[in-house]
């Protein structure tokens, strides 16, 4: 089951430090760029990952066309991408050895979750953290 408790989430978010955004967008009017800039705000580092801008950047940040790409630990893999197409983004997380993923709101496939959730991964669906995090008055995160 997706982590639906505030509890639940809190603490996911408070673990995570490393975000690959899927489905980043570089035009400001779009969701996934302005909830980028507050993750980025808050003190996580946010991987951008789009295969149609690929190797621009967005928010100071290299774009990325594949989570297999990357080439560094992800904590979360958060998934701005259609409901039918966000099973590919899941299971590209789960081979890149994220330890969760979260899909936007909107963003719904049981499937995949039940996927993720086999591999290991912890869940969030149809929420988003830049909505989430100041809810639950989740504190920026600080150098370590």
């Amino acid at each position: 089951m997706p982590l639906t408790q505030a509890e639940d989430i809190t603490t996911l978010l408070g673990e995570t430090r490393t975000i690959a955004l899927v489905g980043i967008s570089d035009r400001p009017g779009r969701a996934s760029y302005s909830v980028m800039a507050l993750l980025q705000d808050h003190g996580y580092r946010v991987l951008p990952v789009n295969p149609q801008i690929a190797g621009e950047h967005v928010h100071g940040e290299f774009v990325w066309g594949r989570l297999s790409d990357i080439g560094v630990p992800i904590d979360m893999v958060d998934i701005f991408r259609r409901s039918d197409v966000a099973g590919e983004a899941v299971d590209e997380a789960i081979a890149a050895g994220a330890k969760s993923v979260w899909m936007q709101i909107g963003v719904i496939d049981e499937a995949a979750a039940a996927r993720a959730e086999a591999a290991g991964l912890k869940v969030v669906m149809d929420r988003c953290p830049a909505i989430e995090i100041p809810r639950l008055g989740i504190a920026p995160i600080t150098a370590e």
